[in-house]
């Protein structure tokens, strides 16, 4: 394996849930293929002489002062949505559907519309160092292939899902899909055009099958995209139990659970990924646990629309991996970092309860609450366990995705007037003060992908 780049950094990531390590100013060495084969730590015994070999190529970076952090892996954004980020939140979910969302995604069927519209947020989602991010389209082939493109040449690994909304009692008129057999022939039309582009990708792109939820979806579509998933191996992605509303729905349609429903249908598999889950209960658990599939944790959407907060802490000791993502655009913010810290806000307010009239000890879900290093996790290391790929951490075996962090950018220098600073105290104020200006560089697969001047 040819050493491609060695780079000299300080970092910091997640291997365990709450658990943080810091290496200062290790050695990192990148293969061609954009894979960590060796780091070499400060109180290593070759540390010195690998410097002296390499300091002077010219393909040594030392990143001095500055710190890297894993690339984050958003895994739940509605692409099409981003023109309306911020709009009509104060709405209820049925009027944000049917008077914002269902018209504006039925505009990509113009595909110039779409390109300009995808490019502009994978360089916003870039710039704010997500690195690997999984998106839902929209009801056309074209415009979602066109999306996946943008992902390949602008440097993010991606994983793409044509939408399938087939119910014609469920969905408008001029906005689903023409009918069932349509809707699985398009998804398969799909996931062969996005493996083909996928050949010439160094960092990946990948199809995702996405039934935009149950209650979208037709049965005989749900049992036809069970059987692609298994025909393609391929990533599934929807909602599960976002709110009281889709998780009645189904209950009331099928005489069982959403998670339930997905599993009967085949969608559940060690590859999907489901937003939401706040109203999934410990058999749901059992059932995600099983087949190894994940929830996509989506707190700022989450207060909007879910009527829950997603009880994260439990459903961890239950052993369920969790990840998280923005929404967009049911979260208005592009940024993971604000999803990190909402995550933490929220799961106090679970914890702590927000009923004044009760009680404090009466008042919450005791050890709800989830520290900034544990949601750090979810947006790391517990996404690249969500895609079942080598992300998310800096180790020998795994892909080297990171974002650049400076903590003196002069548009947001970050304070550190305390003498007895310790590594953890940083790390908190990147996850907590950090705007896209701390982040100067992003790197996929061992390349540069982006430089801020």
């Amino acid at each position: 394996m040819k050493t491609k780049k060695i780079i000299r950094a300080s970092f910091f990531h997640s291997p365990k849930y709450g658990e943080i390590e810091f290496q200062k100013h290790a050695v990192l060495l990148v293969s061609d293929d954009g894979i960590i084969s060796e780091i070499i730590r400060k109180e290593d015994e070759n540390y010195q002489q690998i410097l002296s070999q390499h300091s002077q190529k010219s393909n040594f970076i030392d990143f001095k002062d500055k710190v890297l952090l894993p690339g984050f892996i958003d895994l739940h954004i509605h692409a099409p949505q981003w023109p309306q980020a911020g709009l009509a939140l104060d709405d209820e979910l049925s009027h944000w559907l049917n008077n914002f969302t269902f018209p504006l995604e039925s505009k990509y069927a113009d595909i110039n519309y779409a390109r300009e519209v995808y490019t502009d947020l994978v360089k916003t989602l870039l710039t704010n160092g997500t690195t690997s991010a999984m998106y839902f389209g929209t009801i056309h082939n074209e415009a979602t292939l066109e999306l996946a493109r943008i992902c390949a040449n602008l440097g993010q690994r991606s994983f793409v899902g044509k939408v399938v909304m087939d119910d014609e009692t469920m969905n408008p008129d001029f906005y689903r899909d023409n009918s069932t057999k349509e809707a699985i022939e398009n998804t398969e039309k799909f996931i062969n055009d996005v493996q083909k582009l996928s050949k010439d990708v160094p960092q990946g792109i990948y199809p995702v099958i996405t039934p935009r939820f149950v209650p979208s979806c037709t049965d005989n579509a749900l049992l036809e995209l069970g059987k692609l998933a298994k025909k393609y191996n391929c990533y599934i992605q929807s909602h599960c139990s976002e709110s009281d509303w889709e998780h009645d729905f189904v209950l009331e349609r099928f005489g069982k659970r959403d998670t339930e429903v997905l599993n009967q249908f085949g969608l559940l598999t060690d590859k999907s990924i489901m937003a939401h889950g706040n109203f999934i209960n410990s058999e749901d658990a059992d059932i995600f646990k099983k087949n190894k599939s994940s929830v996509c944790h989506c707190p700022i959407s989450n207060s909007y629309f879910a009527n829950a907060v997603l009880p994260v802490n439990k459903l961890k000791k239950q052993g369920l991996n969790i990840c998280l993502g923005t929404d967009i655009s049911g979260g208005f913010s592009p940024s993971l970092y604000d999803n990190i810290k909402h995550t933490v806000m929220t799961s106090r307010m679970l914890n702590d309860g927000v009923d004044n009239r009760l009680e404090a000890s009466c008042r919450g879900n005791h050890d709800s609450k989830v520290s900034v290093f544990e949601a750090f996790y979810l947006a790391t290391t517990g996404g690249g366990e969500a895609l079942k790929l080598p992300l998310g951490i800096f180790k020998e075996g795994y892909i080297c995705d990171f974002q650049v962090i400076d903590i003196n950018t002069p548009t947001n220098k970050l304070p550190n007037y305390l003498d007895n600073e310790e590594h953890k105290h940083l790390l908190q104020k990147i996850l907590y003060l950090s705007t896209s200006e701390n982040i100067r560089e992003v790197w996929v697969q061992g390349k540069q992908i982006l430089k801020k001047d």
